[in-house]
């Protein structure tokens, strides 16, 4: 139902920007939630937007990070800025159907996307 795309092999310091599609309509009654997992490690909430478009950052990416969302395209973007060799991993979006603000624990989360690999490495 989420499919995320737009990661690849970037030099430290360089940016690149995900996307988050619904193959579905009513994307934007969600909030979405972007994770991070890096090799051999649980997958971690670096941020998240609302349905009312609401943003939470995990502190380590709040400076670098950009969340935003398109509803007439059915879209949801991570714009990544300024990427460390620590932000590489793969990363996956996952929807959410709250009356609270989004959060950044996966729980509470569905609908998953595959994910899509992030290299940052000179």
């Amino acid at each position: 139902q989420l499919v995320e795309s737009g990661g690849g092999l970037v030099q430290p310091g360089g940016s690149l920007r995900l996307s988050c599609t619904s193959s579905t309509p009513g994307m934007g009654y969600h909030h979405i939630g972007w994770f991070h997992q890096a090799p051999g490690k649980g997958r971690e909430g670096v941020s998240c937007i609302g349905s009312r478009f609401k943003t939470h950052y995990l502190d380590s990416v709040k400076d670098r990070f950009i969340v935003s969302r398109d509803n007439d395209k059915n879209t949801v973007y991570l714009q990544m800025n300024s990427l460390k060799p620590e932000d590489a991993g793969h990363y996956y979006c996952a929807a959410q159907l709250s009356f609270r603000d989004c959060e950044l624990s996966p729980s509470g989360y569905k609908s998953w996307g595959p994910g899509t690999q992030v290299t940052v490495s000179s």
